[in-house]
């Protein structure tokens, strides 16, 4: 039976007059040397984490392969006081940050409530392999999640019949694509989730219309060419490295994550490195979320705050799904307090959301 959980008024994402978007600033031609990348990256042996260590789980960093053949890099946390059989849970996310950062806070988070759990870089990002750097795909990126749940399955302190998967921002929309189609994965939660072949194609709150969509790929489609001939991705402006007085209070919630000691890593794309400039080709031309109807009969828990700009993508998605579903709105919560505002993000929740449906 599905759930809308809200204790104050909704919110008219609306009113508040963002800005016309779509995704990519095509501008700023300045290049950064691709590396040939086709394995991991060299890996930091230092606890390098946005948040501290625990001392009730164990880690280690690991890799494994996806389908492509890209190496990912995660970080494993196992609680200390485990038995065998452990349900577990993947976790990515927000897009263009790395596991470093909220993904694996929420790792670990997780695993001091008892689960197996694994955070992640996705392919051409952070520590995993895949040249050039700093590009995304929605094809590839859902091929993620099923690589980490093929990882941890085969884990020998994990029942691989038992596995959930969280998704955060951008990778909560990707989370969701990857369990429709990977049967294995028994439950989701999608945290202060975005849908970015939604934004990236039509904008914020849809407002980009077909001229501007037409327009947008036309420059992008002959990049390519401008790409091609130096060799190398040009890319876009570096992502949260400054905010002007006219910046949504969206973007100032992302530079106060993403470029102050609160969540700045430097492997991360959104602190101050950014995608390439094609990236968003194929964002704009494949819509990740057409079959989420077809999680059912596996439940979903949908979290978002009730401030975010990004609150929509939640609610349209928690209308398409089918039961079981579960949306969940924190009050005065924006976009960015999910990612680490513990006293914010429900883990209560989610770990009571996992024990039953993982059991």
């Amino acid at each position: 039976m599905s759930k809308r959980i809200e204790t104050q008024d909704g919110f008219n994402s609306g009113r508040r007059g963002l800005m016309k978007v779509t995704g990519v600033a095509v501008a700023a031609m300045s290049l950064i040397p691709a590396a040939a990348v086709t394995q991991a990256l060299a890996q930091t042996a230092e606890w390098d984490k946005t948040f501290p260590k625990s001392d009730k789980v164990d880690h280690q960093k690991v890799s494994f392969k996806n389908r492509y053949g890209i190496t990912l890099v995660g970080d494993l946390y196992l609680p200390k006081e485990r038995g065998n059989a452990l349900a577990a849970i993947v976790v990515s996310g927000p897009f263009g940050a790395v596991k470093e950062q909220s993904s694996g806070l929420y790792a670990q988070t997780m695993a001091e409530r008892g689960f197996a759990t694994l955070a992640f870089d996705p392919s051409y990002t952070g520590e995993s392999g895949g040249e050039p750097r700093n590009i995304a795909s929605p094809d590839i990126n859902t091929e993620d999640f099923s690589a980490a749940v093929d990882f941890i399955g085969l884990r020998p302190e994990v029942n691989r019949e038992r596995i959930g998967v969280i998704g955060v921002c951008g990778w909560g929309g990707m989370a969701l694509n990857a369990v429709a189609v990977d049967k294995r994965i028994k439950a989701v939660v999608a945290s202060t989730m975005y849908d970015m072949t939604r934004v990236m194609s039509k904008g914020y709150n849809d407002t980009v219309t077909l001229e501007q969509r037409t327009k947008t790929l036309e420059q992008l489609s002959r990049q390519r060419w401008i790409d091609a001939e130096k060799g190398t991705p040009a890319y876009q402006p570096a992502y949260n490295a400054e905010v002007g007085p006219d910046a949504p209070q969206f973007m100032v919630d992302y530079h106060d994550y993403y470029s102050t000691p609160r969540g700045y890593h430097k492997r991360a794309v959104n602190s101050g490195n950014a995608w390439s400039q094609t990236t968003p080709i194929s964002f704009m031309n494949m819509p990740i979320l057409t079959y989420i109807a077809e999680i059912s009969p596996r439940p979903v828990l949908l979290i978002h705050g009730e401030k975010a700009h990004s609150r929509y993508f939640s609610e349209t998605a928690f209308a398409a799904a089918a039961e079981p579903k579960e949306l969940m709105i924190i009050p005065d919560a924006n976009h960015t307090d999910l990612y680490d505002r513990v006293d914010k993000i429900p883990f209560d929740r989610m770990a009571e959301f996992f024990g039953q449906h993982l059991a």
